[in-house]
C-alpha cells in the first residue's frame, strides 16, 4: 500500500530521486520537529538525527545550511571561519523564503535556491542517520556518505564545545 506524501514531503522525495539515491521519505504519526522528537518517533539515538539549521550570512545575506548532529550545538564562529564570513540567526520568514520549507521540517535537499552547506563531522561516525523531509513529521534514513553526496556539503568541525 502506497501512502500519498504531503506536497512538501513529496518535494523532498523528488529531490532525493533526482540525486539518483534510493531513499524513502516517511511521514510519521508523531512530531519530528526537534531532534529529541524525531529520535523518539523513529526509535534511534538523538545523535543520529541530522538536524538542518539555517543561518543568515551577514555580509552576503546568503542562506547557510548546517546539518548538525542531533546532540550538538553549532559554534557560529567555527561556521564563519569555514564559509569566510560571519553568520547570524535566520528568522522563520527568511528560512521559508530561501529554502521553501518551514523551521522544524527543513531537509538537507530540495531547497528553493542553492545553499552553502556544511556537515557536522560527528555525523560520519554513524552507520545510519535520519534527516527531516520537508514537514515537522517527515523524515528519511540515509548513510552519512549519502548526505555528503546529495548535499555537496563541506564536512567540518561545527560543534560548540
Amino acid at each position: 500500500m502506497t501512502t500519498q506524501l504531503s506536497s512538501s514531503a513529496q518535494k523532498v522525495q523528488d529531490a532525493l530521486s533526482s540525486h539518483g539515491v534510493d531513499l524513502q521519505v516517511v511521514e510519521m504519526p508523531a512530531s519530528t520537529r526537534s531532534a529529541a522528537d524525531a529520535a523518539a518517533a523513529i526509535g534511534c539515538q538523538v545523535a543520529q538525527i541530522a538536524k538542518s539549521l539555517i543561518f543568515r550570512a551577514k555580509a552576503s545575506d546568503r542562506p547557510v545550511l548546517v546539518v548538525a548532529c542531533g546532540i550538538n550545538r553549532v559554534d557560529e564562529k567555527k561556521v564563519a571561519v569555514l564559509i569566510g564570513e560571519a553568520i547570524g540567526k535566520a528568522d522563520a520568514e527568511f528560512v521559508r523564503a530561501r529554502t521553501g520549507f518551514v523551521i522544524g521540517g527543513v531537509p538537507p535537499v530540495g531547497h528553493a535556491e542553492a545553499l552553502t552547506t556544511l556537515i557536522d563531522a560527528d555525523l560520519l561516525a554513524f552507520d545510519e542517520i535520519w534527516a527531516a523531509a520537508g514537514t515537522p513529521n517527515a523524515v528519511f534514513r540515509l548513510l552519512p556518505a549519502e548526505l555528503v553526496t546529495i548535499t555537496g556539503g563541506l564536512v567540518g568541525d561545527v560543534k560548540a564545545t
